[in-house]
């Protein structure tokens, strides 16, 4: 089968009471050893796949390890305090320009109890890169309950259409160094309380995600100016405002921003199929004469494909304007959501 990746955990560790052959200080090397070592990794990689095809799940970093993608939040604890944390420290590491974080759903020390898991899974599969991974106990849904089942294939069936949206904020990423997964502050710079939000985060530019930190399922979110739509239900919200719901396992707040078009993909059953072929592009709370143009990049090294979306007289149309797609269409969301 191969190897497509390599997991650099802990043999990039070094300890500072060592002399280095060079006469390096070992305080100053201490971070800088992580670099050089993902480096090598990462380029050894690249020699054997390709430019652009190499991957890390890498525990360490410092300035500029966000040139060795991904990286991800260490062994936490399975409390929904501990999933809290790792939010907080993925938000520092976006705001320190790495684009791309994951995280062990679930948490790695322990095992988590049924609420936590099946609360961390949506989390988890809302996040640039998903997997589930712990010490001592198995991350299986079924080692919990059905409804754990249930939860972990309605949001990677989500994850998997919004694949369109997900690889453009990628690509955006890894052009621009804008991370996927977004402080507040970073998209709402001039909201005074944007800059103290920890608990919820931008998902690219237009999606807001507020994870469920409890066992009842209440959640107490910030939306800013506008018209907030939900993702899945349509359910609208107007800010800026604090809002508090209750939410199943199966829901969190996931909403779009006012004016967004968000393209899901046309399958739930694997992440690598051509995004534009049959692609859905999805408009929330619109405003008369809007245009939004909207980029869907190709796996692979294909062309993609680039839309024209007008909304006009309650009506909404959509143009190719660039690249191949098989089949497209449009939609104002103000109902419920097909899964």
């Amino acid at each position: 089968m191969g190897v497509d990746c390599f997991k650099t955990d802990f043999g990039e560790r070094i300890p500072t009471d060592v002399l280095w052959h060079d006469g390096s200080d070992p305080q100053r090397m201490h971070n800088y050893y992580s670099h050089l070592y993902n480096r090598t990794v990462f380029e050894l990689l690249e020699a054997e796949r390709g430019e652009g095809e190499a991957v890390l799940f890498a525990r360490s970093a410092t300035a500029g390890g966000q040139q060795f993608p991904v990286h991800w939040g260490g062994d936490c604890e399975s409390t929904f305090t501990a999933m809290a944390e790792s939010l907080r420290g993925g938000l520092s590491l976006a705001a320190s320009g790495f684009g791309y974080w994951s995280h062990d759903i679930g948490g790695f020390e322990g095992t988590p109890d049924p609420a936590v898991f099946k609360r961390w899974i949506a989390f988890g599969l809302l996040s640039s890169h998903s997997r589930l991974h712990g010490s001592g106990s198995y991350r299986v849904p079924w080692a919990y309950d059905e409804e754990a089942v249930e939860v972990l294939r309605h949001f990677t069936r989500l994850k998997l259409r919004l694949m369109p949206y997900l690889a453009a904020a990628a690509e955006e990423a890894h052009r621009d160094g804008v991370p996927v997964m977004r402080p507040m502050l970073l998209e709402f710079p001039d909201d005074p309380t944007a800059a103290y939000l920890d608990r919820q985060y931008m998902l690219g530019p237009d999606v807001l995600v507020a994870p469920v930190f409890s066992a009842d399922g209440e959640v107490t979110f910030y939306v800013p100016a506008g018209t907030w739509t939900h993702l899945v239900t349509g359910e609208r919200l107007t800010g800026p405002a604090w809002v508090t719901q209750k939410h199943a396992p199966d829901s969190l707040p996931v909403l779009a921003r006012p004016g967004a078009v968000i393209p899901f993909g046309d399958r739930h059953d694997r992440p690598d199929y051509e995004w534009a072929d049959g692609v859905r592009l999805r408009l929330y709370a619109p405003t008369p004469g809007q245009r939004t143009r909207v980029r869907i990049p190709a796996p692979g090294d294909g062309p993609g494909a680039e839309f024209e979306v007008r909304y006009a007289d309650g009506a909404a149309t959509v143009e190719l304007v660039a690249g191949t797609s098989s089949g497209y269409g449009c939609d104002v969301v103000d109902s419920e959501v097909t899964r």
